[in-house]
């Protein structure tokens, strides 16, 4: 029985080692030099034969490979190659949800409909073998947004390979999510079609009552203490920002309208009909947050081309744009980020612009673009290289990772087994 006991464990330490995620890198303690690539700042610009060096985890030089200076610590030759700042996924639940279909590994919902005060960084698995995908395909952070609810809670700002979430943490709490009421509803399947909905401005009403008990609340004296009204600080001292979580033309105006009344910062998500209203969204210079390109359009009289157009429509308005591709609590979509940049770009979208969508862009609307989103001197040295175009499919194979200077292991259980089964028919 004790012999059996003993082999039981020694079985189960095996099967959870090779399920284990990747110990996180050390800190960095010798200096790189990336000599060579194409370098795609983040910006909107490239240079050709650059030379990207970093140390201490903190980007030190950047500029053109043909001038004399001295390489900092280990040369990476990367010539042929391009090196890209780490790619930012916006409106993600990553690291929330394990498996979809087991409870226990489910935490990206709270019970109630006001929830301001509840975090997502807390929930955040650190460890999660979802969150370690990202990796392999240049994905390095990303915005930990809950779900759920009229206001579903505050996100909060990770990068990719850390112990647990206070490692983890890029940006505390950086904004509130709210999901805006629909004036219309649409009953599949029941006969009904598309419907009014008689509560809309009663929704609205209720969510301006909400907000305006918080301001009140926050010039009180605060007795008893409650912490839903607490959270609301952040939106009111411009701490944080309000995630609208809004998709039609009128609902995206009365988004704009009803932050305006408040005196918050908005940043709108989803954003289906934005093209529509981007004068207002102009005006008030309010970012945006698109779905995927890879969308069939949602309305009859929507052009074929709507979704993959999208971006270009809003970018030639001036307005900063990114990508968050999650709908329907498709978390592993996450991994496809570049490939829907790449598809805008393949649409008319300026290709450093399309890069642009998810480094500088995804890192200004998130408060983050003092330290990451651009290959420029003092920012955190994460980035990428690439063998070639990483917005395509087949230039998107990473030979090199780092995030703040720290260099990343690539493998995945995925790619453990990629290999596996390669080998298997490679001689078939």
């Amino acid at each position: 029985m004790k012999k059996q006991l003993i082999y039981s464990m020694l079985f189960f330490l095996c099967i959870g080692n090779s399920f284990a995620q990747q110990t996180p890198a050390s800190k960095q303690t010798k200096a790189f030099s990336i000599e060579g690539a194409t370098a795609h700042l983040g910006d909107g610009t490239e240079i050709d034969d650059s030379l990207i060096m970093f140390a201490d985890g903190k980007i030190t030089f950047v500029g053109s490979a043909k001038m004399k200076i001295a390489r900092q610590g280990t040369v990476i030759n990367a010539r042929g190659k391009h090196v890209y700042p780490g790619f930012i996924a916006v409106n993600s639940t990553l690291g929330l949800v394990e498996i979809n279909s087991v409870k226990a590994s489910s935490d990206e919902e709270e019970l109630g409909t006001m929830n301001p005060h509840i975090r997502s960084l807390i929930a955040y698995n650190a460890e999660s073998k979802v969150v370690e995908t990202m990796r392999p395909n240049g994905i390095l952070m990303g915005q930990i947004t809950p779900r759920g609810g009229r206001i579903s809670g505050t996100s909060s700002v990770v990068q990719f390979d850390a112990w647990n979430w206070e490692d983890a943490a890029l940006k505390v709490d950086d904004g509130i999510h709210m999901n805006w009421p629909t004036s219309t509803t649409f009953r599949w399947g029941a006969g009904e079609g598309v419907k009014i909905n008689e509560n809309y401005s009663k929704n609205i009403n209720e969510l301006s009552d909400y907000l305006d008990a918080g301001k009140d609340y926050l010039k009180g004296s605060k007795s008893p203490k409650n912490l839903e009204l607490e959270a609301l600080k952040g939106l009111f001292d411009k701490t944080q920002k309000l995630y609208m979580h809004v998709n039609g033309e009128r609902e995206i105006t009365d988004a704009v309208h009803f932050a305006k009344k408040h005196g918050v910062d908005l940043v709108i998500v989803g954003a289906d009909e934005a093209h529509k209203v981007t004068d207002i969204l102009v005006k008030n210079k309010i970012p945006v947050v698109i779905k995927r390109a890879h969308l069939i359009p949602g309305n009859n009289d929507d052009n074929y081309d709507k979704s993959y157009k999208t971006a270009l429509h809003l970018v030639e308005k001036g307005i900063t744009v990114t990508i968050g591709l999650e709908e329907g609590h498709v978390r592993m979509n996450d991994r496809n980020l570049p490939f829907n940049a790449g598809t805008f770009a393949a649409h008319g979208l300026d290709k450093e612009e399309a890069v642009k969508l998810i480094t500088l862009n995804a890192a200004k609307i998130l408060g983050i673009d003092n330290i990451v989103g651009s290959l420029t001197v003092g920012k955190d040295a994460t980035l990428f290289i690439s063998e070639g175009d990483a917005l395509d499919m087949r230039g998107n194979i990473l030979t090199e990772a780092f995030i703040q200077g720290r260099k990343l292991s690539l493998e995945s259980h995925q790619t453990k087994l990629w290999k596996r089964y390669s080998n298997k028919y490679k001689n078939q």
